[in-house]
Parts: structure tokens; C-alpha cells; sequence
């Protein structure tokens, strides 16, 4: 009996990414994109401050950056032999297994999708400063949201190299203010004299200083994506471990400096006070004092599109997440097309966009604070999914390996992963412990529990899934984790040409 043929796709779509459309330049500013470096500075740098009291921030983003460099020691090296915009949820598959992997997808969807929308929420927040001083008007939040959404939309259906351009562009000014108001603080020292007193590593040996560490990773979320525009890059093999590397480096220097620079012009017995007491505002009051009126405006119209920037994207690793499932049948097929024309995951980015919109109006219509209950609350727990996504995939890097023949150096494959899955373990339980502080609640809040709760529950069900795939679609089950190789089986099985592999059986 002749094999099943495989199933002709509709004409005007296509089941791939456009290829070999970026290079390292345009991945590490997806990946800075999403890190939203003057959001940081301006907001989790503060907040780090008030609430743990603590001084050694600069140390905290020093010691993450070099945990993360651990991760992608293996992460990288796996990246050259799984190309799949998937990214940790393709990793859990082929290094766990199939059932493991969808669970780490839905773990995914979660987090990103709350990234992205909770962003909605603080653009409007970051636009009232600065439509008050340039037009004497501050709209509603939901009004710039809306702006703001219709913008992202638009570019989420457009080539990913136009998006990598206007990232470019927004990126590097607001990378230059970053840069320019550390060298006005650090010229301008309190007390007249540069104190070092932040670097030192007895910062990071006091009670508090796991929430100081939270708080840190918080700042690297984005960095992954690397990987996700893997199939996009001209050479993925040199691309994602080189854009991986240099984000992962120009993020902990970046933050390292800002949050030292900070203690030097407010003085490091002062910065726990001063950041509680003018929050965000801070980084813009120490540039009025020293750089004038002009450089502020400059500043606060950049910390808003460090927040655009963030949102794009996150909508496109969000999008393509949700391409990678579709393309594989664990998502219905449409999420799976593409754009002839663009190659952008059409679909998926509409069903973001979708969603976004949603969130936008529902807050909006209930009157609910789109700062603290939705920017804050969904960016801390998409952080800490993420954080969860980051972890299990280190013990997936060091599963894959061990089954696998490889080349690759025993540091690669088994010592640094294992190092940083013992780290990423201790940074998640610490940061399990201290969830109500993270949120800024009461520890009986109900949201201390809930808000991370939600991905175990997530990932069971997606394991769950998984398993139903296995038993009744070993079609679709088969397809799992394989990127773009999973076009080449056929829906009703494999093909002669393309036989499934031994661990299609995991």
C-alpha cells in the first residue's frame, strides 16, 4: 500500500518563517528590545531599593548575568542542533520529552502573553509626562494604549526586519540617555566623592538579598528570545549563540552601572529613601539637577518608547510561540500559516492583537489601576513563568545531551548547565518565598498564591495534553518539538522520505 501523501497547504499561506532576513545586530535589539533597558533603570532598579533597603543591586544584576551566562552555555549549544521559533518549549521536548514540552509551551503562552499585555497598561503611565509637557494634555491611559496597540498590530504583520529596524532606532537613543544620565550622575557625586560602597559583595550576604536577586532576573526577561528568531537568521548557528552572549553581557553592564550610578549621586545611605520616596521619578530628578529640563523631557519621551519597544517585541516572540504550536498541530493549524508576502506568523499575531485589545477595554470599562493590577501584577508573574520556563529548560539541556551523541565539550554539555540549573532552583524557590514582597501585597493576599500558581496548573494540563496526543494522534504527537521538520511529515504520518525518529516515542 503506497504511503499517504502529504496534504497540499492552501495557497495563499505558507507554513514558514521567512528566512535568513536577520542578523546578530537585529536579534540582540529584539532581545534588548524586550528587556526595555530605561524600564528597568527607571523602575525595577528603583523598586529594588525601596523594597529590600538593600545596596547591592549592581552586584545583583553582576551575579544573574553570570548565572544566565551559565545557562547559555548549553542553551546555545543545543540551539545548533534545534531550530524551532518553539524556543523552550521545543527545547523540553526533545530534551524531557513531548508531554514535558507542551506543558512548558502553555507555561509559555501564559507568561509571554502576560508580558505583553501587561505593558498596556504602563504606556499610558509612561506617556502622561510627557504629553503634559509637550501639549498640555494628559489622555486617558486607555486612549495612548489604544494608539499604542494599533501601532503594534500593524508591524506584527509586517516583515520581522522592519520590526528589527524600528527597534533599532528606539533602542539605541534610549541606550544613549541611559549612558548619558549615568555619566551626569556619576560626575556629580554626593558628598563630592565617588563611594564604591554599592559594589561591595557583603551587599549580597544580608538577609533580603534573594528578593534583590528576583528582582535582578526580572530585568534579563527577553534575553531567551535569541532563539526564537532562530529560524529567521541568516546563520543561526552564529547568530543566536553570539546575540545570546553579547545581550546577556551588555544587560548586566548596562544595569550594573546605572544602579551603581545611582548610589553614587544620591549617596548609598540615601538610595533606599529616596527611590521609595520618588519611585521612577527618581532617574529623572537626578537628570533635571544635573543635565537640565531639556535632557529630562528627552528621557521620559524614551522611557515611553522603551515601553513601545517591549511591546513589539513581545508580540513577536509571543506570535511566534504560538506559530511554532500551530505549525506542529498542538494549536489548531491556522495559528501554524505565515504571510507569503512578509512571512509573518499572520495568525498568531492577529490572535495577539486580539487579546491585547480585550485586555485593554475590559480594564479600561471596569476602572481598574492598568499601573499596579495590570502592568505590575502580569509583569511580575510572566517574569517568574519565564524564570520557571529558563530553569526547566536547563535540566532539559542536560537530558538531551546525555541521549545524544555529540561533539560538544563536557563543560557544554553536562558541567554549566548543571551549575545554572542548581542556581536557577535557589532563585526560584527564593523567589517562591518572597512572591508577596515581589507583589507588593500582604503575605495572606490570595494573590501571593495565585498569580504563580497558575503555571504548575498550566503545565499540568498541558502535560495532560500532551498524553492525549500520544494515545490519539500519533500523527500530531510526532510532530512535537520538530520545527520546521514537521512540515515534511505528512498529517496522516510519516513519509518515506522523512520517517520518524527513534525519540518520536518518548
Amino acid at each position: 500500500m503506497p504511503p499517504h501523501p502529504t496534504v497540499e497547504r492552501p495557497s495563499n499561506v505558507s507554513d514558514a518563517l521567512a528566512r535568513g532576513r536577520l542578523g546578530v545586530p537585529s536579534v540582540i535589539f529584539f532581545v534588548l528590545s524586550a528587556a526595555a533597558p530605561l524600564t528597568v533603570v527607571a523602575g525595577v532598579v528603583t523598586t529594588g531599593y525601596a523594597v529590600t533597603g538593600i545596596t547591592g543591586m549592581p552586584l545583583a544584576f553582576l551575579a544573574v548575568g553570570a548565572v544566565l551566562a551559565l545557562f547559555s552555555v548549553g542553551y546555545v549549544a543545543m540551539a545548533r542542533r534545534v531550530e524551532n521559533a518553539g524556543a523552550f518549549y521545543a527545547y523540553v521536548s526533545r530534551g524531557i520529552g513531548r508531554p514535558a514540552g507542551v506543558g512548558a509551551a502553555w507555561v509559555a503562552l501564559i507568561a509571554y502573553n502576560a508580558l505583553q499585555v501587561g505593558l498596556y497598561g504602563a504606556i499610558g503611565a509612561a506617556a502622561a509626562p510627557v504629553l503634559g509637557t509637550l501639549f498640555g494634555v494628559e489622555p486617558h491611559w486607555s486612549v495612548v494604549a489604544l494608539v499604542a496597540w494599533a501601532l503594534v498590530a500593524f508591524l506584527g504583520l509586517l516583515r520581522v526586519d522592519v520590526n528589527g529596524l524600528v527597534l533599532a532606532v528606539l533602542l539605541i537613543a534610549e541606550i544613549v540617555v541611559i549612558v548619558v544620565f549615568d555619566l551626569g550622575q556619576l560626575s556629580h557625586p554626593a558628598g563630592g566623592s565617588t563611594s564604591f560602597a554599592a559594589l561591595a559583595p557583603a551587599n549580597l550576604l544580608v538577609p533580603g538579598a534573594g528578593a534583590l536577586l528576583v528582582l535582578a532576573m526580572t530585568g534579563f526577561v527577553g534575553f531567551e528570545s535569541s532563539v526564537v528568531f532562530s529560524e529567521e537568521s541568516k546563520d543561526p548557528r552564529r547568530t543566536v549563540p553570539l546575540a545570546t552572549y553579547l545581550s546577556v553581557a551588555i544587560i548586566a553592564g548596562l544595569y550594573a552601572l546605572s544602579s551603581w550610578s545611582m548610589t553614587v549621586a544620591v549617596g548609598p545611605e540615601n538610595i533606599s529613601a529616596a527611590a521609595g520616596e520618588q519611585s521612577i521619578e527618581l532617574i529623572f530628578n537626578l537628570a533635571a539637577a544635573h543635565l537640565g529640563d531639556t535632557a529630562v523631557t528627552i528621557g521620559q519621551a524614551l522611557f515611553m518608547t522603551s515601553v513601545l519597544a517591549a511591546m513589539i517585541s513581545f508580540h513577536n516572540t509571543t506570535a511566534r510561540y504560538a506559530f511554532a504550536l500551530g505549525r506542529e498541530r498542538v494549536l489548531p493549524a491556522a495559528f501554524g500559516q505565515t504571510s507569503p508576502r512578509t512571512g509573518a506568523p499572520r495568525m498568531a499575531s492577529l490572535a495577539q492583537s486580539l487579546l491585547g485589545l480585550l485586555v485593554i477595554v475590559l480594564y479600561a470599562v471596569n476602572g481598574w489601576d492598568p499601573v499596579v493590577q495590570l502592568f505590575y501584577y502580569a509583569g511580575t508573574g510572566g517574569g517568574f513563568g519565564v524564570l520557571l520556563l529558563i530553569a526547566t529548560t536547563s535540566v532539559a539541556v542536560i537530558v538531551y545531551f546525555a541521549r545524544s551523541d555529540t561533539a560538544e565539550s563536557l563543560w557544554k554539555r553536562a558541567i554549566a548547565p548543571a551549575l545554572a540549573t542548581v542556581a536557577l532552583a535557589a532563585v526560584v524557590a527564593v523567589a517562591v518565598a518572597n512572591f508577596a514582597t515581589l507583589l507588593g501585597v500582604a503575605p495572606d493576599s490570595p494573590l501571593r498564591w495565585i498569580i504563580p500558581g497558575v503555571y504548575p496548573v498550566a503545565a499540568l494540563i498541558g502535560l495532560l495534553w500532551g498524553l492525549v496526543l500520544r494515545a490519539n494522534r500519533p500523527d500530531v504527537y510526532a510532530r512535537i518539538g520538530r520545527g520546521a521538520e514537521s512540515t515534511t511529515t505528512s498529517l496522516f504520518g510519516p513519509t518515506v522520505e522523512q520517517p520518524v525518529p527513534v525519540e518520536s516515542r518518548r
